[in-house]
């Protein structure tokens, strides 16, 4: 073989493990993120919003009494689990568990996060269009 043949082996190896290998991030929770809706809204309203966000998104969500959703999103071998407590000003996201995301304690695949912000988000939606 070639030295130019062997150094785009390398190089496309190097680059598979980069892509392949992402580093284990900090959890991404969300805090006292504000209730905003266009009119007044009850819990009920709330907790509606927020199931109707997460079910979009392919989360199972379940409610576990006033002011209190879980929500577990399952993608292939990976498990990500969810508390969201809100009243009518605030809501918020905490991990809860996980399963094959290299959770350690404090942090996880970056994945996870992505999942969350994108719950954030549309929970925000959900209740904006209230």
């Amino acid at each position: 073989m070639s030295s130019n043949v062997v150094f785009k082996l390398f190089f496309l190896l190097g680059v598979l493990l980069i892509v392949g290998c992402r580093a284990a991030v900090p959890v991404y929770n969300v805090s006292s993120a504000p209730v905003t809706t266009n009119k007044p809204a009850s819990i009920d309203e709330i907790e509606k919003a927020i199931i109707r966000a997460g079910v979009g998104l392919g989360w199972q969500m379940v409610s576990r009494g006033k002011g209190k959703v879980e929500g577990t999103l399952v993608l292939r071998e990976h498990r990500a689990v969810v508390d969201i407590d809100y009243d009518a000003k605030n809501f918020n996201i905490k991990y809860k568990d996980s399963t094959k995301l290299d959770y350690d304690g404090e942090k996880i695949h970056p994945n996870y996060n992505s999942w969350v912000q994108n719950l954030d988000r549309a929970i925000r939606a959900q209740l904006t269009a209230m």
